[in-house]
């Protein structure tokens, strides 16, 4: 199966398996006020000191008034938002209430006590928020944010492997669709994957569906992985070239990269990890100079955190994560929109995996 080209992929909206929308039940709201006041300069201010390193002041008048309109929705709605370390920095420091990578992400969604979850990030993200939380009412800003890697393998894919290695235990990627949940063993994530595979007593395991983090996690683990042709369109733009490139431009630069990445730049890199664990990786190593091989935004929502560390930032944007900004995440608060829905027989399966990964002691 060819690897579809994510900018050009639309995910239409799903059937509906309740006879009301999230509108009809919660009620649609005015639009707030947008200007940018005195009062709105006030109350966000706080905030802004959070960005002020990464976004210009000049632009700061565009955003707090969606800020502080979505803060005060969430309280009427009991919303929570959640928010990927790949969303913009005034998504992921000014309105989300929960971020860090999918695994964090995942857990989350579980404890969350709100009646509606805002999903700020792609489509797999919010359908995972839905498994763990089928009583509460998610929403996805933009069902256009989709996934190159979560639309490189299908369930009949998936299938099709079972039928090719009986018996081989199938860990997929949390990067991937409802029904390949459902098709698979348990779920894994990059800051889990390895714990994960082995937590299956197995001597082989059918790793899904990115090649790259399956080949990562083969040096990692005595465990045979057997993997599938997915890829990042982000990470996989990446290559060894750029790194050394880097490297001969400044050699005390410390290179950390996602395992995501091509095998030629993880042999590059200084560190190997999950967006979380390179959060960490600066936040306790602190280096003077640091390089992220993942999607730009990290750098700058670690920057914000981290001002005693240099960012160097080689960009590569992730389309479907810039899907999802204030004015959207603030119409879905108002119109109650995009509601995830999942066909229930479909949700029982991919529950069990999705929950397998979240109740391991790991």
């Amino acid at each position: 199966m060819a690897l579809q080209t994510v900018s050009t992929l639309v995910r239409p909206r799903p059937p509906v398996f309740e006879e009301l929308t999230a509108a009809e039940r919660f009620g649609v709201l005015p639009m707030p006020n947008l200007d940018f006041t005195p009062e709105v300069a006030r109350e966000t201010a706080h905030l802004y000191e959070k960005v002020k390193n990464v976004i210009p002041a000049i632009e700061w008048p565009v955003h707090a008034p969606y800020v502080k309109a979505i803060n005060d929705l969430k309280k009427v709605r009991n919303a929570v938002i959640l928010a990927h370390n790949y969303q913009t920095p005034e998504i992921y420091n000014c309105v989300a209430d929960v971020v860090g990578d999918s695994f964090a992400l995942a857990r989350e969604a579980a404890n969350s006590d709100a009646d509606v979850i805002v999903q700020g990030g792609v489509h797999f993200m919010a359908e995972t928020s839905k498994l763990l939380n089928p009583d509460k009412t998610v929403l996805i800003p933009d069902m256009r944010a989709g996934c190159s890697l979560a639309e490189s393998i299908t369930a009949e894919d998936v299938r099709m492997l079972k039928r090719k290695y009986p018996g081989v235990p199938v860990a997929v990627y949390v990067n991937t669709s409802a029904e390949v949940k459902a098709e698979s063993d348990i779920c894994l994530t990059s800051g889990n994957a390895v714990a994960v595979v082995e937590s299956l007593g197995a001597p082989e395991v059918l790793v899904l569906p990115d090649q790259y983090l399956a080949a990562w996690i083969a040096t990692q683990t005595k465990v045979k992985i057997i993997s599938w042709h997915g890829a990042c369109e982000v990470h996989e733009r990446f290559t060894g070239e750029e790194i050394r490139r880097l490297r001969e431009d400044d050699p005390t630069v410390t290179v950390l990269a996602h395992p995501e990445c091509p095998p030629d730049v993880i042999k590059e890199a200084d560190f190997t990890g999950s967006t979380a664990k390179m959060a960490d990786y600066v936040k306790t190593k602190k280096p003077k100079r640091v390089v992220m091989i993942t999607e730009c935004s990290m750098a700058d929502n670690i920057a914000s955190l981290s001002p005693e560390t240099e960012f160097m930032r080689p960009c590569n944007l992730c389309p479907h994560m810039k899907r999802i900004t204030l004015p959207k995440i603030l119409d879905s608060l108002v119109y109650m929109r995009e509601e995830i829905l999942i066909d229930p027989a479909i949700a029982e399966k991919a529950r069990r995996s999705v929950e397998r990964m979240v109740n391991l002691k790991i």
